[in-house]
């Protein structure tokens, strides 16, 4: 049975430097960063008109309720409305928001 001895880490005394003093020039304070978004104008109206036909799509889905719970009316529940035009409208607001995200902004710098 052989005991190894580890070697010690000296501890960290006043005398030491911070590990995290900088060498060299002195800090710049700091100037104001140019804020940019991610798509253009353009491309945030498409959104705001994709999530515009979405939510109309879900509004045409909406009702059916009738007044009397053990009555089922057929016709209303499943009218052209409900069935046909409402999932429409709702996959062409989805269209309209995957061409606002893969639509190129336009180059404003002049070459």
């Amino acid at each position: 049975m052989s005991t190894e001895v580890k070697p010690q880490q000296p501890a960290a005394t006043a005398s030491r430097p911070a590990a995290t003093a900088q060498k060299g020039p002195s800090r710049t304070p700091q100037t104001k960063k140019e804020f940019t978004l991610l798509f253009d104008k353009e491309n945030y109206i498409w959104m705001i008109g994709g999530i515009a036909l979405i939510f109309i799509g879900f509004m045409l889905m909406s009702g059916g309720k009738s007044a009397n719970p053990h009555e089922f009316n057929y016709a209303e529940i499943y009218s052209f409305r409900r069935i046909t035009l409402a999932p429409i409208v709702v996959l062409l607001g989805f269209a309209v928001e995957v061409y606002a995200i893969m639509k190129k902004p336009k180059d404003t710098e002049a070459a």
